[in-house]
């Protein structure tokens, strides 16, 4: 089989207003690398240690970091940009700070909207874009086996122009983020209603401990052998283990697709509409509902009315049966038909980070806080987060739209945004997060559906997981007992 290699590299978030080059820590202190550490690196595998790379491998696409780049300042400096090109060299790289204490934050796009590629207390900064690539491709069972550092536009043009496959996953950060970050994020694409979260996709593992030990999980459809080793690292966010390649379920190509587009008097009209469908077993790739302040702003709705965009692609028999489903639950909770051309408008949208960025170099407080809840309490989760957040000082908006359904429940997406006072900005953020998040808990949603936990939401860990945080901290304490695997992240110290 045939290996594709590729080389890319990851794409910086906004820019610093003077230059990286003369950026400072937001954080403060850091582990020091010292030259005789410095050495046994570069002995191990390519390192860097300019002013540039170590402060651009010091943050990720967390918007509160991206205020700090308009101060001129990265969440923290790492000692090192470790490259390593193999999955021995990374083993060694263990080995080596596991004994010396070094903490390690691997990471690839840096495409994390949570702080998860922050390298909080420095150390080493573990690129993994030099581990990019396709190794095999198994098209008779349909399992790609590929590297961690492997951005998803290069694995999806070879599978689906050479081997007429495709994975499936295609995050808004598509563009930038790579296999591992899905994984270690326990990410969701905006095809999932049919082709299922990257958890669902993984078959199997590769994964470097902290103590240097190289691990294979899964490899078997459908396994029995004891509970299942791939999930403890899925969504684990480098602080288990790291993971160095990943086997992947492809589907064929699909050949047919359909679109369509309804409009509702209430959001809850449309969430009743799309927990019917959901329940009745149509699973169309694309079902995205808005509610009206989200449909005046990207669809061009009158402010109150709510739109869902549905798209669907495999079978042309399926694809059908599917889209009758769904136009029937459609109009039994009184849905008008919309034009479809609105589905092709998000398409080409829907990646689009401009406007937050340009919001953020006005002094806006821009974020999202994405949850997932069952059928049951949707309504009451809309509610109370949108009015906690909004009774923050200084918070102009929140808005929410449902962006992947379950049997059971779905994901609801809010937006948020407030327009503190320069100096205040850091204390509005937080409060901002305190109150939505909390309310979330509250009133019944989970953590993170999709964006995870990293920095920002480890504050939320123990009140989320409750008495079975004790269980995630001893799995930390057992494989990385010197806590030197992206510390500080997923609620652990």
């Amino acid at each position: 089989m045939t290996r594709h290699v590729f080389t890319s590299s990851a794409t910086e978030p906004i820019e610093f207003s003077e230059s990286a080059t003369t950026a400072t820590s937001y954080f403060g202190d850091a582990f020091v690398i010292t030259s005789s550490m410095l050495s046994a690196l570069q002995n191990i595998c390519p390192c860097d240690t300019s002013a540039d790379n170590l402060a651009q491998s010091g943050r990720d696409w967390w918007p509160r970091a991206m205020n700090w780049a308009l101060r001129n300042q990265t969440p923290q400096r790492a000692g090192v940009v470790c490259r390593p090109t193999s999955t021995q060299q990374i083993s060694e790289l263990a080995i080596f700070c596991n004994e010396h204490r070094i903490p390690i934050t691997a990471a690839g796009g840096r495409s994390a909207v949570t702080g998860a590629a922050v390298p909080l207390h420095g150390g080493v900064a573990l690129d993994m874009t030099s581990l990019q690539g396709i190794e095999s491709v198994d098209s008779v069972s349909g399992l790609v086996e590929v590297w961690a550092g492997t951005f998803g536009p290069d694995m999806e043009a070879v599978l689906q122009k050479q081997y007429q496959l495709t994975v499936g996953h295609f995050p808004q950060s598509f563009d930038i983020s790579t296999v591992g970050g899905w994984v270690a994020c326990r990410g969701a694409g905006q095809y999932s209603t049919r082709y299922g979260k990257i958890e669902d996709m993984v078959a199997a593992l590769e994964v470097v401990l902290a103590d240097g030990t190289i691990i294979r999980t899964g490899g078997a459809p459908a396994g029995a052998v004891g509970p299942d080793l791939t999930q403890v690292f899925l969504g684990s966010e480098g602080t288990l283990g790291i993971i160095t390649k990943v086997w992947l379920r492809a589907h064929p190509m699909p050949h047919y697709q359909q679109r369509a587009a309804y409009t509702f008097a209430t959001f809850a009209d449309g969430i009743q509409a799309v927990r019917t469908l959901i329940r009745d077993g149509a699973t169309p790739a694309v079902l995205r509902l808005y509610d009206g302040s989200e449909s005046k702003r990207s669809h061009g709705g009158d402010g109150t009315t709510a739109t869902l965009l549905v798209l669907d692609e495999a079978n042309q028999s399926l694809v059908e049966t599917t889209m009758a489903i769904v136009h029937d639950a459609a109009i039994a909770n009184n849905a008008s038909p919309a034009d479809a051309a609105l589905v092709e408008s998000w398409m080409h949208h829907r990646n689009d980070t401009s406007a937050l960025q340009a919001l953020t170099r006005k002094g806006f407080v821009v974020d999202t806080l994405e949850v997932a809840v069952s059928w049951s309490a949707v309504d009451a989760v809309v509610h109370d987060v949108e009015a906690a957040i909004l009774a923050v000082p200084h918070a102009r908006s929140a808005t929410c739209h449902l962006s992947h359904s379950y049997l059971d429940g779905a994901c609801l997406y809010f937006t948020f945004a407030a327009t503190p006072p320069e100096d205040e900005f850091d204390s509005t953020y937080q409060a901002l997060w305190d109150a939505g998040q909390h309310a979330a808990l509250n009133a019944g949603a989970n953590l993170s559906h999709h964006h995870g936990v990293g920095l920002n939401r480890a504050r939320f860990m123990k009140d989320a997981l409750g008495s079975a945080f004790v269980v995630l901290q001893a799995l930390k304490t057992t494989l990385d007992p010197h806590n030197i695997l992206n510390p500080g992240k997923l609620g652990f110290k």
